[in-house]
């Protein structure tokens, strides 16, 4: 059986090495999510540990209006809804089931993620990630409480107008799509708070530059909330848009209190001006005239000495250096 390669002290790895390590943390997410979703399928139509079934949970808005609010197709007054087509509830019930499972199996994958990306990271930088994933989780979560909650005043509002004239039939695959719609809406808008924090912890959103536009962001808070809620209904379109309005006030104090903190342990010279840190600037006087500058005088040619020729006397023998430089 071979050995198991340790584990690098650094956390250095080659290219390679990140695929492998990807790869591995894909297969276990993915793993964890099939077994929760087949836990989600089978919970939509029973009560594991003496909870209510799934499919009841959900439907728990709609059959808590009143019953002449909603149509009756059993005969008996229980609550039902409605499908239209013959996949589709199988279809509904794998959806749901598929969305408990990635719930269900949250913690498996966000581990993987964090275990992934934590090698990487420096001390304070684990702490602030690991600081964050959990309140995006818990704000994510409050969101989609909050939603679930204030759905039975929106369905309530939404169905009583007209109800003289026309009864609600609501199929599964409206009603459900409309409570993921809301739920989703809501749990991300809860993030909104968090990415301010953020931006005020990388030094590019100041308390100051937020401090004076209340008004233009609860104004702007209270439109975002008209827009995205899917049913329009006042009641959940109040309920975000007050909801928001907290949690950005609150990261709005967070950002104050940092600020402040900040500034008592920056050093002086830091909260100074360009103009005041430079002092001002003062004139040097004006500048001196040169001396003029006189033309130089032309020196004389030197004079060239004559090349002496040396010249040998006819019939005379050569020097003997002679016969060494032909040599």
């Amino acid at each position: 059986m071979a050995r198991r390669k340790p584990k690098n002290p650094t956390g250095d790895m080659t290219l390679v090495e990140h695929l492998s390590e990807l790869r591995r943390r894909v297969m276990i997410s993915l793993a964890a999510i099939v077994v929760g979703t087949i836990i989600g399928f089978i919970w939509y139509q029973n009560a594991p540990f003496g909870t209510a079934p799934l499919g009841e949970i959900i439907r728990g808005p709609y059959c808590n209006l009143p019953s002449e609010l909603r149509a009756d197709f059993t005969g008996d007054g229980e609550c039902r809804l409605l499908a239209t087509t013959p996949f589709e509830m199988f279809m509904l019930r794998l959806k749901v089931g598929a969305l408990a499972g990635l719930v269900l199996s949250s913690p498996v994958w966000l581990t993987q993620i964090w275990g992934f990306i934590t090698p990487g990271l420096r001390t304070h930088e684990k702490r602030y990630t690991f600081t964050f994933v959990t309140l995006a989780v818990v704000l994510f979560v409050a969101g989609a409480a909050l939603a679930y909650f204030v759905l039975d005043q929106g369905l309530y509002i939404l169905m009583s107008i007209g109800s003289e004239f026309q009864v609600a039939a609501l199929t599964g695959h409206e009603y459900y799509n409309f409570l993921l719609a809301l739920i989703t809406i809501f749990g991300v808008s809860f993030e909104l708070p968090l990415l301010i924090v953020m931006l005020n912890i990388a030094g590019v959103l100041r308390y100051e530059h937020v401090k004076d536009k209340r008004r233009m962001i609860i104004v702007g808070l209270f439109a975002f909330a008209a827009f995205m809620t899917p049913g329009q209904d006042p009641f959940s379109m109040v309920a975000l848009a007050l909801s928001m309005t907290l949690l950005v006030e609150i990261a709005f104090q967070f950002c104050r209190l940092r600020d402040k903190k900040a500034a008592k342990h920056k050093p002086e010279w830091m909260t100074l001006d360009d103009d005041e840190a430079s002092g001002p600037v003062t004139s040097s006087g004006p500048i001196a005239s040169s001396a003029p500058v006189t033309a130089s005088v032309p020196s004389s040619s030197p004079t060239p000495t004559p090349s002496v020729v040396r010249t040998r006397p006819k019939n005379s023998p050569p020097p003997e250096e002679y016969y060494d430089d032909v040599l």
